[in-house]
């Protein structure tokens, strides 16, 4: 399975122009699966968050339709919607459109426009199960957690990180990765207007980064063996302890 992890720029409120720029990536991506940062159609913008969003019907998205028909490529397009959400789109070829998932954990500044989804999402292709999160999502352990244990065999994040966040998010993607022995393939934002700083990778089940974005696209090649064995050898998640019971409080002095 080979995937594509875009990091790329997305010029704010300008979504035909961003749309343009989604198609001429999965055209160049020649992948299986492209994923794309947070809130790639409209720029991750507050401005732009408190004006008019593309509607939920999905008629906008017709550019990126014609471009996953026509290289035959499955696509997670993360958006901002009129619905008051922060979602994932997926689209495959010959398909409608599927808006597939709310982002579960709204970020403090994002909470005056977005409000949390209330269920998790994955779905398969070939021989693997993808689960879906957006950004602040991978700071909780439980969500990756709880793809896992539903049969997730990779963890797609979209994201967008500030200056300063390189070493939370590569710790969190990489940890989510041996946490529950998953690949984990993240796309991340670039540019305005808050200097994004990018980072889209591909993290293996041992949370070693095997993909860095080079010219726009993270690419790496997903084998589901490598799942197995590392759940095999590295035994957090079968091991891990449905409850740990009540916990003991003593005080001392």
């Amino acid at each position: 399975m080979r995937v594509a992890a875009v990091e790329a720029e997305a010029v704010p409120g300008e979504v035909e122009r961003n749309l343009e720029t989604a198609a001429e990536l999965i055209a160049r991506a020649r992948a299986d699966l492209v994923v794309f940062p947070e809130a790639f159609v409209t720029g991750y913008d507050d401005a732009v968050f408190g004006g008019a969003l593309p509607s939920s019907d999905l008629a906008w998205i017709g550019p990126v339709q014609d471009a996953v028909d026509a290289h035959g490529s499955v696509v997670v397009l993360n958006t901002p919607l009129d619905r008051g959400t922060l979602s994932s789109v997926v689209l495959a070829p010959q398909a409608e459109p599927w808006l597939a998932y709310d982002k579960q954990h709204i970020y403090a500044a994002e909470r005056t426009h977005f409000t949390a989804g209330e269920r998790g999402t994955s779905f398969t292709l070939g021989d693997f199960e993808f689960a879906l999160s957006v950004c602040y999502d991978a700071n909780f352990p439980e969500h990756a957690a709880a793809a896992a244990a539903d049969g997730a065999h990779v963890y797609l994040a979209s994201g967008a990180y500030f200056p300063g966040g390189a070493h939370r998010r590569d710790l969190h993607y990489g940890a989510r990765a041996l946490d529950n022995g998953m690949y984990v393939v993240f796309a991340g934002l670039l540019g305005a207007p808050h200097a994004f700083i990018g980072g889209s990778a591909v993290f293996d089940p041992l949370g070693t980064k095997i993909a860095s974005a080079q010219d726009g696209l993270a690419i790496a090649e997903l084998h589901l063996q490598a799942v197995i064995a590392a759940r095999e050898t590295q035994r957090m998640w079968t091991d891990r302890r449905a409850t740990l019971g009540d916990r003991r409080r003593h005080a001392l002095g």
